[in-house]
């Protein structure tokens, strides 16, 4: 076995989670201990009641979580929250979140490895917040609609759906930019047009995007927020298992988004 703490230290170096700006309540990092060592790790999206009973079936004591437990911020430990806490106690199960420095990770981010995923070249930085990148962009010359279709095989692989802003059938993606998760704000479609981006790739977006992008000259594929979201702890698991000898799996728990 492995310690939980020598586990968390080198994924804090790994993922540079002190020096990486995020939201107060992404809390990254190890969320919650266990009595000191890993057995086998689990891998997950979110950290849901779904995931955390999912490692508890897969006999897992340490989850590896990209969404953590404190979203809502400072919340009575009672309802759903005591019934999540209750569930890691009863088990020994530790949670490590990495929100941030997971997507925009070199090796192992949600963004490069999602580039990889559709047959993109990343060349660039994208989605600037504060002093970081979260995103990727980079050129092609591919047809818009091979990227949305490649998209929609991809989502449809991890339990959701991708759709694509309207589009004439003979359109290419010359320049393209990616941001997993909800990726599509205000900042993002504004830096875009700004780059001459003409594709913009992100998880999911509210609906004033769609509405907006076709009068900026770009065409959005929403990939979907889970589903682009999958491929970080994935990776960053397989690491861990290689690194400290412990197992792993990945415990899929699609949310529709």
């Amino acid at each position: 076995m492995a310690l939980t703490a020598d586990v968390a230290a080198y994924l804090d170096r790994l993922l540079g989670i002190p020096a990486t700006p995020d939201s107060p309540a992404a809390m990254n990092g190890l969320q919650v201990a266990n009595r000191g060592e890993v057995a086998k790790i689990a891998a997950a999206v979110d950290a849901s009641q779904r995931t955390i009973d999912g490692a508890v079936a897969g006999g897992a004591n340490f989850l590896l979580v990209h969404h953590g437990l404190f979203w809502k911020g400072v919340l009575p430990i009672a309802g759903s929250q005591y019934n999540r806490l209750r569930t890691l106690f009863d088990h020994d199960i530790a949670v490590y979140s990495a929100h941030l420095p997971l997507d925009l990770h070199p090796v192992f981010g949600n963004n490069v490895l999602l580039a990889k995923e559709l047959g993109l070249v990343p060349s660039g930085e994208f989605a600037r917040f504060g002093p970081i990148a979260i995103g990727v962009r980079g050129a092609a010359d591919v047809p818009t609609a091979e990227l949305v279709a490649r998209a929609a095989l991809f989502a449809r692989e991890h339990g959701g759906d991708a759709h694509g802003t309207e589009f004439p059938s003979s359109r290419r993606t010359r320049s393209w930019a990616m941001c997993s998760g909800a990726g599509a704000s205000t900042e993002t479609l504004d830096e875009a047009v700004a780059l001459g981006v003409d594709t913009l790739i992100v998880g999911e977006g509210p609906h004033w995007t769609a509405v907006e992008a076709p009068e900026r000259g770009l065409v959005i594929i929403y990939a979907g927020h889970y589903a682009t979201e999958t491929l970080g702890v994935r990776a960053l698991a397989q690491d861990l298992s290689v690194r400290f000898g412990v197992p792993w799996t990945f415990v899929a728990a699609p949310t529709g988004r």
